[in-house]
């Protein structure tokens, strides 16, 4: 009795409370190192959390730019959108705008990034779209335009074709028209140069002498032709004296195969078609002179030598 008394209960009794100390501690320093756990947790979650959006974010931005080089590659190589596809056009650049104003955002929500996400998609799809009816297009103009070659190959064709026919017509006509002229000229017959000596009386008598002769007279006919129409015919007479000089004044008129030809005389003849006419005139020296020799004559009429004739006035004797 005496002992447990003395001594030894206050020192269990410290024991105890050092126990409960321990415990106390112990379950202090569990709290806190649970707590300091439970925040870090949060904070890793929280981090995770804004690792994802950011992550997702990133990963919209990168469709949205890859959407945008579609559209503008699509709008730079096709300038010329009209219509209904530069309405599309201008559509899609509307869009394009709207997900950037939302991306541009530093605290979009997850409901705008959802949104923004949705948008790019419908951007995509309508890019295709646009891009496969402009393909389609490309295609039917490359279609037409290949048609369209070919039919100014076959217009170009058809054009020659005309040519050719036109220059064959014309040819034609110009031929038609060489040979209605040729068979309207006139043919002269009956050709005759008489040397004529005139009396003071008035009287004329016949000579083939040139000192008698005081003029010519030339006579001919112009034979029926029924393709000539009736009206007045130009009649010219080109006259070579014995010394081969044209008797001309110095008028000229165009033949056909000389050229200009120096004539004697012009005359107007008014022809009724098919029927023959009869030409005469008389033609007179200046000088009242005539040169023994002869006397050569080319009646022409429309450019063409219609006929020719030689008359011979000679010396003449004592009584010629």
């Amino acid at each position: 009795m005496s002992t447990s008394s003395n001594g030894d209960t206050p020192k269990d009794s410290r024991k105890v409370w050092y126990g409960v100390l321990t415990v106390l501690l112990l379950t202090t320093w569990g709290y806190i190192i649970y707590d300091k756990s439970k925040t870090k947790e949060t904070l890793v979650q929280k981090d995770t959390q804004i690792l994802t959006v950011s992550t997702e974010k990133d990963s919209i931005q990168l469709a949205f730019n890859n959407a945008s080089l579609k559209l503008d590659s699509l709008s730079s190589n096709n300038t010329k959108l009209q219509g209904n596809l530069a309405s599309q056009n201008d559509e899609l650049i509307k869009l394009k705008a709207s997900i950037g104003k939302i991306l541009s955002k530093k605290n979009a929500s997850d409901a705008e990034l959802k949104q923004a996400k949705e948008m790019i998609e419908e951007l995509n799809g309508k890019i295709e779209g646009l891009s496969a009816e402009i393909d389609k297009l490309k295609g039917e103009n490359k279609q037409l335009a290949t048609t369209n070659s070919k039919l100014n190959g076959e217009k170009d064709s058809i054009n020659s074709v005309k040519q050719k026919l036109e220059q064959s017509l014309n040819s034609t006509k110009a031929a038609k028209a060489n040979v209605e002229d040729l068979a309207s000229t006139l043919h002269a017959s009956n050709i005759a140069i008489i040397g004529i000596e005139k009396k003071s009386s008035g009287s004329e008598k016949v000579t083939t002498t040139a000192k008698r002769a005081t003029h010519l007279r030339f006579t001919f006919d112009l034979d029926e032709n029924m393709l000539s129409p009736s009206g007045t015919k130009t009649i010219y007479v080109c006259v070579t004296g014995p010394d081969g000089k044209a008797i001309s004044s110095g008028e000229t008129f165009n033949s056909r195969d000389e050229g200009a030809k120096p004539y004697t005389n012009k005359t107007d003849v008014q022809y009724e078609q098919g029927k023959r006419s009869h030409v005469n005139f008389d033609w007179k020296k200046e000088d009242g002179k005539y040169q023994i020799g002869d006397y050569k004559v080319a009646i022409y009429h429309n450019g063409f030598k219609i006929g020719e004739g030689v008359k011979t006035l000679k010396k003449g004797g004592l009584f010629g």
